[in-house]
């Protein structure tokens, strides 16, 4: 059973770095007074808080008036099971990790157990420096999703963050920025690498707002010709254009007492430029090939991955308007540059995508989660967004291993990762499960459209049906944009 740990470079929190803290409190179950009294010994000395129970009953009555960081359960218990008991303790405290000890360690008995719920499997008699190892990392585990919910919460009541996530202290700083300059009506101009969440951080401002009950209107500015993104920003009266065969609102139109986000305003042309400069000046444009003036209340939030001063510098932005936009600025650090962050926004992601796909929840195996922490993500959060929906898709339990990562994030190929988790696999399983993991991949990209999958495979429909059927992959449509 693989372990889940944090990498113990991270500063979790006190409890959860050293493992054993006295704030960790576990339960046992064991009708056994001998394996009662020796673990309890065992763990009061590593200084865990250890409460004892000797059936299902007794434990069921403790468990409504504490909580706690683990639960030792014996599977071959009088009255309920081990089994039987561990659904009725996910009911009253389902984030609880519990490890499951028995005499009868069988694969049905472990299946059985992890599919329950169960956080690991030890057989007795067990060794103590392996079962200390994996309550540590059960623990640690179980310590940093709570505080991972505290954080969210904080957030949520501090600053109205929904899907902002982070502890780091230069996040920290960019949150009360954000909270200092929302409830203004100036403009922000918000800098950062690809992926690091420009647009989330636009989005909180206007939440923050008081236009937070107007629209707010995104667009990549970059996305588009320059004919087009004019028609696009200030609409166009019917014949402006040889396609425009009725008049069209803009967004500014659209976005009127609230705000609208220019992203990658650095790729704007000068005409482009001179024209969104007009309206920041006067609150005021004509729509294309019109001769009427149009009044808007729209604050802009801008935002770019380019250098916007260089920009200015070799002549490709205007000046007066980068210092328009650069009334405040909010700087996104890349998240190599807050990996303290990385085990969080790995749980948010876990927890969207498992309950997007209709899945039990998903965790990272250790060496998954140092992987993660370890690489330097030059796609930022996004890139690391995708990895944790790719780990998660392809995952067929609740653990996920550093096997399910693209293979340039871990150093190994997918094949090395298979033979090291496997090594008695088959060419023939391993030549499988590539080719499912292919299919699902390409699947994904297509959003569940098997006619256009099978057209870019370039093979038959009904081939692809067949694959689809014989690797048991279940087909999903993202529900998110």
């Amino acid at each position: 059973m693989p372990e889940v740990d944090l990498p113990l470079n991270l500063p979790v929190s006190a409890s959860a770095a050293n493992g054993n803290s006295a704030a960790a409190s576990i339960l046992v179950i064991d009708d056994e007074a001998a394996i009662r009294e020796s673990l309890e010994v065992l763990l009061t000395l590593e200084g865990y808080s250890v409460r004892m129970a000797a059936d299902g009953e007794e434990a069921l009555r403790i468990l409504e008036l504490e909580n706690f960081d683990l639960l030792l359960l014996d599977l071959a218990l009088p009255g309920q099971s081990g089994l039987e008991l561990l659904p009725l303790i996910k009911d009253r405290q389902p984030e609880l990790p519990v490890i499951m000890i028995t005499a009868y360690g069988t694969v049905e008995n472990v299946v059985e157990s992890v599919r329950a719920g169960a956080e690991n499997f030890v057989q007795k008699p067990w060794d103590n420096e392996k079962l200390l190892a994996d309550i540590r990392s059960a623990v640690a585990r179980h310590k940093a999703e709570e505080e991972n919910l505290q954080l969210k919460r904080t957030l949520k009541q501090r600053y109205n963050f929904t899907n902002i996530v982070g502890k780091s202290e230069i996040m920290l700083r960019v949150f009360d920025l954000v909270a200092q300059v929302a409830p203004s009506r100036s403009t922000v101009l918000i800098q950062g690498e690809s992926g690091t969440g420009k647009e989330l951080i636009a989005k909180a401002i206007h939440a923050n707002s008081p236009r937070k009950d107007k629209p707010f209107v995104p667009i990549n500015t970059g996305a588009m010709p320059s004919e087009l993104l004019e028609s696009t920003l200030f609409g166009h009266v019917k014949g402006a254009f040889t396609s425009a065969i009725a008049s069209k609102k803009g967004l500014f139109e659209v976005a009127n007492g609230g705000t609208l986000f220019l992203d990658e305003v650095a790729t704007m042309g000068m005409d482009t430029q001179a024209k969104i400069l007009r309206v920041l000046q006067d609150r005021r444009f004509m729509h294309l090939g019109g001769i009427q003036e149009i009044q808007v209340d729209v604050r802009i939030i801008a935002a770019t991955n380019i250098d916007l001063r260089k920009e200015v510098r070799d002549g490709r932005f205007r000046e007066d308007l980068f210092y328009r936009f650069n009334v405040i600025t909010v700087d996104l650090p890349p998240l190599r540059a807050r990996r303290e962050d990385i085990p969080l926004l790995a749980s948010h992601f876990l927890e969207f995508y498992a309950n997007e796909n209709a899945l039990p929840p998903r965790r990272l195996s250790a060496d998954a989660l140092r992987a993660l922490v370890d690489y330097d993500w030059p796609g930022n959060v996004r890139e690391l967004e995708n990895s944790i929906e790719r780990g998660v898709v392809l995952s067929s339990g609740p653990v996920i291993g550093s096997d399910l990562l693209p293979g340039h994030i871990t150093g190994r190929s997918f094949q090395d990762a298979l033979l090291e988790h496997n090594p008695n696999a088959s060419l023939f399983d391993i030549l499988e499960d590539i080719e499912r993991r292919i299919i699902v991949e390409k699947l994904e990209r297509c959003n569940g459209n098997q006619t256009e999958a099978a057209e870019q495979f370039r093979i038959p429909l009904s081939t692809l049906n067949q694959k689809i059927k014989r690797l048991n992959i279940e087909i999903r449509k993202k529900g998110r944009e």
